[in-house]
């Protein structure tokens, strides 16, 4: 796809037409103000951009209709667009036709028949941009949408503002929701993520969005049950405390205490006679023999572990008895009879003396009574867990107790404070409603917990679909690929940092230059001449890959006012005005002609037939520069719009 000619068309019914070469460079070169910067928004406008972005002034006041024609390896394709009426930023209808050899109609046949959905879906078959769609979640704020032509738009155009600007590497990376865009069309055209893979990705961010925000309600859900259960007690005490609450269970489990919360709520202003102070005096008697078992329980643990330390003390010294004692068993045994002997008896003098026989006694005794105490001590461990185990539930009836003491405190205060029962049973009330209506029913934590298992399991599935594709490597190697050739164009242009390998990062959309102690990227680096090297050494390298490999990017690439770089000042630039002798006395004439040569260079050496068009200020003498002049210096006249013409 590349641009065969440009159209546009007066009021009164007159057209202006712009040719171009489709193969190698053209350059339009001139005066400041003559239209040539709007060239791109026409053929943005053209291929399907509903937003009308020409400046105002001349264009948008003079001319009617637009129409470009796109030339095709086997037909062309025209289309025309009328510009917005009554001075609208925006239109979405247009004039299609196709065939093999197109020319610009005549104003009386310029007549709506399409729109620009039809012929962006029309200029994206033809350019053979594979079937894909991006999922995007509904609640997020971009749209669903298929790749197509108009996603190629950040690699055809660099406007004056961009070509040197070195924290924006492509066309509208700066405006919202295009960064991302880019980063998920990109691999689609240079042929790696394919229509599945895509929609995975896409499904994996929604899917890891969902599980943060489930998280993040399940740890307060739990949370609130976590607190729910004190509160309940303390607000069914101050219930009790301001007779809300009948008679009920001594000690009632949690959902008991709800159910009462619950049946607070129809509780009716009565008389109720004072009983505050004996319920208070039975609180406090209760916390008293809770107390007094606690410390029971506590002095029978601390005596059986003085036991289990003193057993212990002596199962060592027994054992150390048994011992030497056992060192008897070592004697020699008298080879005929079997029985141990002296060493220092007569020979086979038996033990019968009463020494032997006390300390074989004794160490008999000694193993018996260590056996017994050693069978004891599985019994005391197990008899201190019950201790430990009455010790935990005792203190957790001290500690509810002394939140309906408390409550029954603060119920007396609020009586005394407020002069009736009725007012503090009724205050009571609402805070039980105000309670209820925020707990979290049971049903509903499951519900959360299940929807985490849920989220959980459907983000390791897509995780593991994706990690079985090998696009990520397919994309690294693309992408080495390219950046090889950008590292091979920017020594080329003689760049600063030119002697290291530059990297296009996509994450980040920037080129990095990886030097030995630290990387580089072109933000932090200086010179509008070195960012103009950058930026058309990726575009190059980009058209490069997709042209070698069939990929389905337009071949043509608009450069506005790349030379400027190359002036002493903007204004000196301005001033040029296409002239000759004017580039040759302000400017760094060998920077610009190396410029133009390696252009030139792109589209008959390393893609043949590709379509450069550069607007300029600059102009040289050389007779290949003059040859890809598409006209004279743009002055006034000429210019892209006739002065003669009328406006509106």
């Amino acid at each position: 796809m590349k641009i065969s000619s440009i159209h546009i068309y007066s009021h009164d019914g007159q057209r202006r037409d712009l040719q171009f070469k489709v193969d190698g460079l053209n350059v339009i070169t001139g005066r400041s103000s003559t239209g040539k910067s709007a060239l791109s928004e026409i053929i943005e406008y053209c291929m399907g951009r509903s937003s009308f972005n020409v400046p105002e002034g001349v264009i948008r006041d003079k001319v009617a209709w637009f129409a470009v024609i796109y030339q095709f390896e086997n037909e062309q394709v025209l289309v025309a667009k009328p510009t917005p009426t009554a001075g609208g930023a925006s239109c979405s209808t247009a004039m299609l036709r196709r065939g093999t050899q197109l020319r610009a109609p005549s104003f009386k046949d310029l007549a709506v028949n399409t729109d620009d959905d039809t012929i962006v879906e029309l200029l994206s078959r033809l350019l053979g941009i594979p079937e894909n769609r991006t999922e995007v979640a509904l609640e997020h704020s971009r749209d669903s949408f298929d790749v197509n032509v108009k996603h190629t738009i950040y690699y055809l155009f660099q406007k004056q503002g961009l070509v040197a600007n070195k924290d924006q590497l492509f066309y509208r990376q700066n405006e919202d929701y295009q960064p991302q865009t880019i980063r998920d069309t990109l691999p689609i055209l240079l042929g790696v993520s394919s229509r599945n893979r895509y929609e995975l990705e896409s499904k994996l961010r929604t899917a890891k969005r969902d599980q943060r925000i489930n998280t993040k309600q399940l740890e307060h859900a739990r949370d609130a049950v976590d607190t729910s259960h004190d509160k309940a007690i303390g607000l069914y005490s101050e219930a009790k405390a301001v007779g809300v609450i009948g008679k009920t269970d001594g000690n009632p489990n949690p959902n008991a205490i709800i159910d009462a919360l619950r049946s607070a709520l129809s509780w009716k202003p009565e008389t109720v006679p004072d009983d505050d102070g004996s319920r208070i005096s039975c609180l406090e008697e209760e916390l008293v023999q809770l107390r007094k078992q606690r410390r029971e329980t506590q002095a029978r643990i601390d005596s059986t572990r003085q036991f289990a330390m003193r057993a212990g003390g002596y199962e060592s010294e027994a054992a150390e008895q048994v011992d030497r004692l056992s060192s008897i068993k070592a004697l020699p045994k008298n080879p005929e009879t079997g029985e141990w002997q002296w060493p220092f008896s007569e020979r086979n003098l038996a033990l019968e003396s009463p020494i032997a026989t006390v300390l074989l006694y004794e160490l008999a005794s000694l193993d018996k009574e260590l056996r017994i105490a050693t069978g004891q001590r599985p019994k005391l461990e197990a008899y201190l867990t019950d201790l430990a185990s009455t010790v935990d539930e005792i203190a957790g009836a001290i500690r509810r107790k002394e939140a309906e003491l408390s409550a029954a405190f603060s119920a007396n205060e609020v009586i005394a404070q407020i002069g009736t029962r009725n007012n503090a049973a009724a205050r009571v009330v609402g805070r039980i409603s105000l309670f209820l209506e925020t707990l979290l029913p049971n049903e509903d934590l499951a519900r959360l917990e299940a929807d985490n298992r849920r989220i959980k399991n459907k983000v390791q599935q897509l995780e593991d679909q994706i990690g079985a594709d090998d696009s990520d490597e397919r994309l690294a190697s693309i992408l080495n690929n390219i950046s090889a050739q950008v590292t091979r164009y920017i020594q080329t242009f003689n760049a600063e940092f030119g002697s290291y390998p530059a990297r296009l990062n996509l994450s980040q959309l920037t080129i990095i230059f990886d030097r030995p102690e630290r990387w580089v990227p072109m933000a932090r680096t200086g010179g509008g001449a070195n960012h103009l090297a950058y930026h058309l050494s990726v575009l190059l390298a980009l058209h490069l890959f997709a042209a070698q490999n069939n990929r389905p990017i337009p071949r043509f690439l608009l450069i506005d006012q790349p030379s400027q770089v190359y002036f002493p000042s903007e204004q000196v630039y301005k001033d040029a005005d296409g002239s000759v002798q004017r580039t040759e006395a302000d400017a760094d004439l060998n920077a610009v002609r190396r410029l133009f040569e390696l252009l030139l260079q792109f589209t008959q050496e390393d893609v043949p037939g590709f379509q450069l068009i550069v607007t300029e200020h600059a102009n040289l003498r050389e007779h290949w520069f003059q040859d890809t002049l598409v006209e004279l210096p743009w002055t006034k006249p000429p210019a892209l719009v006739p002065e003669d013409w009328n406006q509106e």
